[in-house]
């Protein structure tokens, strides 16, 4: 059973939009999920990148900018941002299973989805098994497998070793500790997630940290960078959940991405069906190009 509260006045954090509280149950363990709404008109779902930061708060300049002309929706991923983070078994059926439950309670017709990074996986995963939720997919930056097992040539039982280290009490509240460190965080967000390094200020790399401090905050984390939620394992199954859809899809290509992600990208976009644009940026292309981004997506959905 599921419900939502509103949490706009009593969220101490100054939202531009009415935020809410989606409580949801997985295998016998209550989550509660945050959610927000902001604008009116045709809804339209924004879905973060998963990542050590994710909230929906780096969809919020996209959010602000389509607020005109529809109603966003932005939410939290389980175990990620505001919701909550219980030490349990993040995996791909998590959230495969809450993706269509959200949608479902949430949503009474088909809505068009923004899905950045990670998100994408799980977006044509629900569009294949039920293929009138979405009435339009815009991926952005799509990528599907998570940082250790790009970095390496090939899976690795190791992937799954370090994922329990970093769940453990010590070891692993210390090795989360040096991946969340706001050093490391302004060196992976300079290398791979903004371009322009400007806009990588202290103040910035504050906020991110702050969100890696959360209780139970690296559960999830460690989940992503060993690849515990990439949610196919190979480029053709990923490839064929764009066979045989029934709505429009488009691929927004990260120019300046790291070339593994990039070359994954430019693969979509040559499959039958689906529509491309390229816009500036790296993986936080929808955070540090909203208004690019916001063009194109305008002019598709």
């Amino acid at each position: 059973m599921t419900q939502t509260t509103d949490l706009t006045k009593t969220n101490s954090t100054n939202y531009p939009g009415t935020v809410k509280e989606y409580l949801w149950s997985w295998k016998e363990t209550s989550i509660k999920v945050v959610y927000e709404t902001t604008g009116e008109g045709t809804p339209v779902l924004l879905l973060p990148a998963f990542s050590t930061v994710s909230t929906r708060g780096e969809m919020r300049p996209l959010a602000e900018l389509l607020s005109p002309n529809f109603q966003v929706v932005t939410v939290d991923w389980p175990g990620f941002g505001d919701s909550s983070r219980p030490r349990t078994d993040y995996e791909p059926s998590l959230y495969h299973q809450f993706l269509t439950d959200f949608v479902g309670a949430i949503f009474n017709s088909p809505v068009a989805v923004i899905a950045a990074g990670h998100a994408a996986g799980y977006v044509m995963a629900l569009a294949q098994s039920k293929p009138h939720v979405w009435s339009k997919i815009v991926l952005v930056a799509p990528t599907w497998r998570g940082p250790l097992p790009t970095m390496s040539k090939q899976q690795s039982g190791w992937h799954s070793i370090v994922r329990e280290l970093v769940r453990s009490p010590l070891v692993g509240q210390f090795l989360y500790k040096l991946n969340t460190a706001p050093s490391f965080l302004s060196l992976m967000y300079r290398r791979h997630v903004y371009t322009d390094a400007a806009k990588v200020t202290p103040d910035f790399i504050h906020g991110k940290w702050l969100v890696t401090q959360q209780p139970g905050a690296r559960y999830g984390s460690a989940a992503f960078v060993t690849g515990g939620l990439d949610p196919v394992k190979t480029r053709s199954e990923f490839t064929d959940k764009f066979q045989q859809l029934a709505m429009p899809v488009m691929v927004v290509i990260a120019e300046n991405a790291p070339p593994k992600s990039k070359a994954e990208m430019e693969f979509l976009a040559e499959l039958s069906g689906v529509e491309s644009r390229v816009i500036p940026g790296s993986l936080g292309t929808h955070e540090e190009n909203a208004v690019d981004l916001a063009k194109v997506i305008k002019s598709f959905i």
